[in-house]
């Protein structure tokens, strides 16, 4: 039987880009703030572009903060979903989820921000990035990191080091967006529906 794949439905773009690649990999995903039908999938991904409290406050309001928090199944955090899945967003100052014991700050502005473009994984640690290579390149668009952290799982640089992706019991999540990083975001997409 295949697998069901919930996206998490909030008020955050991207969401139809996340679809698109799904679709190309085979599979059919259902785009839902449906409760239930989170809890029962088989995964769920929680994507987003969009701004930190206006997103939590959306998902207080539909209760899926609490049931993001307590999914079992594997769950993949994209973008701002990795940042809302952190501790603590300056973005706005707004707590959040508390997936991860990780504060989200922004890139002290030195240089150019947003870090929008391409950039590569380093000291990648997880069955999400099975078959690449070291310094393979992905995709990114944001102002807002994730420090370093105990729960990281691969490294990069952009003005200062960050954590570009985490990893805590069922929960994965990944600042760069797999949809938009050709074959290597397919990858570890194609990994993330493996686990």
């Amino acid at each position: 039987m295949p697998q069901t794949v919930a996206i998490v439905k909030y008020n955050a773009g991207n969401v139809r880009s996340v679809e698109n690649t799904l679709i190309r990999l085979g599979i059919q995903p259902v785009i839902t703030d449906d409760l239930e039908i989170l809890k029962q999938a088989d995964k769920v991904i929680f994507p987003g572009v969009g701004e930190a409290s206006t997103a939590m406050n959306y998902l207080k309001a539909k209760g899926l903060d609490q049931v993001i928090k307590n999914l079992k199944q594997p769950v993949l955090g994209i973008c701002l979903g990795l940042q809302l899945m952190c501790k603590h967003s300056e973005e706005n100052d707004v707590d959040c989820l508390g997936i991860f014991n990780v504060a989200v700050k922004k890139f002290p502005p030195k240089d150019k921000v947003p870090h929008v473009g391409w950039n590569a994984l380093t000291k990648m640690d997880s069955p999400l990035f099975e078959g690449l290579s070291e310094g393979d390149y992905v995709y990114f668009v944001h102002s807002f990191y994730a420090e370093e952290n105990p729960a990281q799982i691969a490294s990069t640089e952009y003005i200062l080091p960050f954590a570009p992706a985490l990893h805590k019991d069922n929960f994965y999540a990944i600042q760069a967006h797999p949809e938009k990083s050709g074959t290597v975001g397919a990858k570890i997409l194609e990994n993330f529906l493996k686990l």
